[in-house]
């Protein structure tokens, strides 16, 4: 029987299960809607989609090379107990295997990836049905160096931030000292000209309103109050500029005088810290029971 586009959406509005895995249903049960889903039911799969609208802030982050390919991602959980699980450290090793493996260039492409007979998806699927909590790929960025360029890698907190450089120059001494400036320091680019003009403007922005309310520089020159907001802008930008940050092992130099010395530069960056940008429920136990004997 040919399985349509349409049956897939159904079975997938359905059950919540992913659309290669509905697909795989539907050929499994020659297109039975109701055998379907219950296939999925059998196999966790229905189950673990019954988890997805919870939300998963912790987990861990892992970066990984293999020779001139590197890759760095995150893997949520629901609670931080969780991440320290044998089968979810289990799950991040197999996901790291076929990302290095496939270099895949997004979520979609990633999750149909088949690792041991299934999906990347199913199998993240499963974990989540195994486990009894909801675990998602939440991002992943597959980088490439040229022979001549230097790797560094960094985990802290056994995943809790992951940092990957890549130097032109240097060593990789030197290019995971940078990784782990960038897992301590947070920069957001390489320099202040690798920053988009309205990131800049709308720090200007920030600085002058700032100004704007501080009574004390009310009586101040025009000139003498714009030099003052960009003195700020200046000293802001540096704080996200990594290359003018001050290096964590040495308060004396900055990072660009540390790569100078060592005839290196940043090529790229990437920082991923677990939860970052995820809206924690805030959960008040004692209201919840409270709630319950209302009720």
């Amino acid at each position: 029987m040919t399985i349509t586009a349409a049956m897939v959406k159904e079975l997938r509005e359905r059950t919540g299960a992913g659309m290669m895995d509905c697909k795989k249903a539907l050929q499994e049960t020659d297109g039975d809607m109701d055998k379907a889903a219950e296939w999925l039911r059998e196999k966790g799969i229905a189950k673990a989609a019954k988890k997805s609208g919870r939300i998963a802030a912790e987990g861990l982050t892992r970066v990984a090379t293999d020779g001139n390919i590197a890759v760095i991602f995150e893997v949520n959980s629901e609670t931080d107990f969780v991440a320290k699980n044998e089968q979810f450290t289990e799950l991040l090793d197999k996901i790291q295997g076929i990302l290095l493996s496939n270099k895949p260039s997004d979520m979609d492409s990633a999750l149909a990836l088949v690792t041991e007979g299934d999906t990347l998806e199913t199998t993240i699927a499963n974990a989540t049905a195994t486990i009894g909590e909801r675990i998602s790929l939440r991002r992943f960025e597959v980088v490439e160096k040229t022979a001549d360029d230097v790797f560094g890698a960094y985990m802290h907190m056994g995943g809790k931030i992951s940092a990957l450089t890549v130097l032109k120059g240097g060593n990789d001494e030197v290019a995971k000292d940078i990784a782990m400036q960038v897992a301590s320091m947070s920069p957001q680019y390489i320099s202040r000209d690798h920053m988009p003009q309205e990131f800049i403007d709308k720090e200007r922005q920030i600085q002058t309103e700032i100004l704007n309310n501080d009574e004390s520089l009310k009586s101040k020159p025009e000139n003498v109050l714009k030099g003052i907001v960009e003195g700020r802008l200046s000293k802001s930008l540096q704080d996200v500029s990594l290359i003018d940050q001050i290096y964590f092992k040495d308060p004396n130099q900055k990072v660009a005088q540390y790569l100078k010395s060592n005839n290196a530069e940043v090529v790229t960056f990437v920082r991923y810290a677990v939860g970052e940008g995820i809206e924690k429920r805030e959960e008040n136990f004692a209201e919840e029971v409270m709630n319950q004997i209302n009720k």
